[in-house]
């Protein structure tokens, strides 16, 4: 499912909100979320998962079509680690 598709869901199962309000709403949840990754806070969705920051430390890479050695540098990357019910749901223990 892509950004729209989830936009036009909400709209079609709320039929008294219009479809740009809910794109408004959509953009922004994902708006504060990525925000408050940036900050490096940790966003949960009791049942669904938890968002957080990794940090990557700096280490020495290899590129893999000519062998050569390459300096990777440390960097941030998101992670997501489910929640139970939603674990429990993609695991049929619902």
């Amino acid at each position: 499912m892509i950004r729209s598709e989830l936009i036009q869901k909400i709209a079609d199962d709320n039929p008294h909100l219009y479809q740009r309000d809910v794109e408004r709403i959509v953009n922004t949840i994902f708006e504060e979320i990525t925000g408050a990754m940036a900050a490096g806070d940790r966003v949960e969705l009791r049942g669904f998962g938890a968002f957080s920051v990794k940090k990557r430390d700096a280490r020495v890479g290899r590129n893999p079509r000519t062998g050569e050695t390459v300096h990777v540098e440390e960097k941030h990357v998101p992670f997501f680690k489910t929640g139970k019910l939603l674990r429990d749901r993609l695991n049929g223990n619902s």
